[in-house]
């Protein structure tokens, strides 16, 4: 499956964006979406999932009650709501598809090109 994220820029602290993570393929609803994000200088870590039902999400403790990650699997497409963001969220975001469920990058087989978020103090 091939992923496009989506939704990145610049925003002050306090402020939100939405990632979006559109799939090329009808079989998007057969994948747990994941996104991740890297910083600079920093290993690239996990921020949430959503099962390919959407019954099932998991956060990262650094972004939960911030961030809310959704699917429209008639859309082929995952979101991520950024609210009250803050500068250490400042990253590259990525969106990666894998089967079953987890929070290891290793386990995620496809992954989209990262979009960026910057925020401002």
């Amino acid at each position: 499956v091939q992923l496009q994220a989506s939704g990145g820029g610049l925003v002050q602290a306090g402020g939100s964006l939405r990632l979006s993570c559109a799939a090329s393929e009808r079989t998007f609803s057969s994948y747990t979406i994941g996104w991740f994000r890297q910083a600079p200088g920093k290993e690239r870590e996990f921020v949430s999932f959503v099962s390919r039902s959407g019954t099932v999400t998991y956060y990262a403790d650094s972004v939960k009650g911030r961030f809310t990650i959704s699917r429209e699997n008639a859309k082929n497409t995952v979101y991520l709501q950024m609210n009250s963001l803050k500068p250490e969220d400042t990253a590259v975001y990525y969106c990666a598809a894998r089967y079953g469920v987890g929070s290891n990058q290793d386990e995620y087989s496809y992954w989209g090109q990262g979009t960026q978020v910057t925020v401002s103090s």
